[in-house]
């Protein structure tokens, strides 16, 4: 027996005892990616819960330090809930509405400018793309209207799907005193606190990611939306909306909204003023990244550009929109937990939790 275990050497082993965890977590990963896709309908309301849980969990505790009872805080919390993103709603897509056709317009000003400028070719297609683009919106719109029933259970379905995310949200808020104790209770003997710790970690990320990208986003919208309108940039309102959702895609929204000011800015005011805008978007995505990224998400999101790439390219192939709107998140989420069991593990001999990283009080109200 002394022999046998002795036929590798202790690197190899070591390898050999690491690939085994990574495939198992790899095929708990799997199982679980398959199985929130099976059961999508109801992963998604409760993922959609967390992140508004995360984002409204300050106004409900200050309603409760408030002498608040718990239910009627988290009820008042989902009412200001439907009524800002009601309102927020209504004024982005009153925005993109009544500015639709004019960037529309202008993104086809602008695709001809490219042609006739830089020798292009296939000029016609450059110009065209927004008229395919429009096509292939009008096809997909006559398709839902001729299957009525097919275009009224996809809104049944969205409809029911926001319902039941306020509904989950209201119980999250409502209950998140007793989180504590239902994760000792799911714990393994003896692992109650650190699936505590990690819940928490996690909890914070998501948290932080939320309220951040938020603020962010506003501060993004505004500054953008103002300097659209000092140029006199034709659908500046819609631009600032498009840019204020597209924060919600890190990197790849920013580049996508700043790209259309550019473009609209080129075809209706010329290329002095496109220069212009190209500034003050760089400016922006400057400020955002060394200043507002740093004083507001360093401490609960800490994700390499790289790894935010890959997470919304795995999100937008898992689930398209929604996927790549949960990736960073969920992402966040996870690398949390990791970093958790790192800090818990890495100080002591494996065996167990570090003896130096005590258990975190519970607050009564998270």
């Amino acid at each position: 027996m002394e022999t046998s275990r002795h036929l590798l050497p202790e690197a190899a082993r070591r390898i050999a005892a690491w690939c085994g965890v990574v495939l198992l977590v790899a095929g708990v990963v799997g199982v679980g990616v398959y199985l929130c896709i099976v059961f999508k309908t109801a992963v998604t309301p409760v993922l959609l819960a967390l992140l508004g849980t995360a984002l409204l969990g300050p106004v409900h505790r200050w309603l409760i330090r408030m002498r608040l009872r718990r239910s009627l805080a988290a009820a008042l919390t989902c009412v200001a809930l439907v009524g800002v993103v009601g309102g927020a709603g209504y004024v982005v897509v009153s925005a993109l509405i009544d500015t639709g056709d004019q960037i529309v317009a202008s993104l086809k000003q602008a695709g001809q400018w490219v042609a006739d400028h830089f020798g292009v070719a296939g000029g016609d297609g450059v110009t065209n793309l927004a008229d395919n683009a429009k096509q292939l919106l009008s096809k997909f719109g006559a398709g839902a209207a001729s299957g009525v029933l097919e275009g009224l259970s996809l809104l049944g379905s969205l409809l029911a799907t926001s319902v039941l995310a306020l509904l989950l949200t209201f119980f999250f808020l409502k209950d998140s005193d007793r989180a504590v104790g239902l994760a000792h209770s799911l714990a393994p003997r003896g692992a109650g606190d650190t699936v505590e710790a990690m819940a928490r970690r996690a909890f914070e990320a998501v948290e932080g990611f939320m309220r951040g990208t938020t603020l962010i986003a506003f501060i993004d919208a505004v500054c953008i939306t103002v300097g659209l309108v000092i140029l006199r940039v034709p659908g500046a309102l819609g631009l600032g909306a498009l840019v204020f959702i597209g924060a919600y895609i890190p990197y790849l929204g920013a580049f996508v909204s700043g790209a259309v000011a550019v473009l609209v800015a080129l075809a209706d005011r010329g290329f002095g003023i496109a220069l212009w805008t190209l500034g003050i978007v760089l400016a922006v995505q400057q400020l955002e990244g060394h200043i507002l990224q740093p004083v507001i998400q360093s401490r609960t999101v800490q994700m390499h550009p790289a790894m935010i790439m890959i997470a919304l390219t795995a999100g937008a192939s898992v689930a398209g929109l929604i996927g790549m709107l949960l990736a960073v998140p969920v992402s966040a989420a996870a690398f949390a937990v990791l970093g958790e069991l790192r800090k818990r593990y890495s100080d002591g001999d494996g065996d167990g939790p570090a003896s130096d990283v005590p258990a975190e009080p519970v607050p009564p109200d998270s």
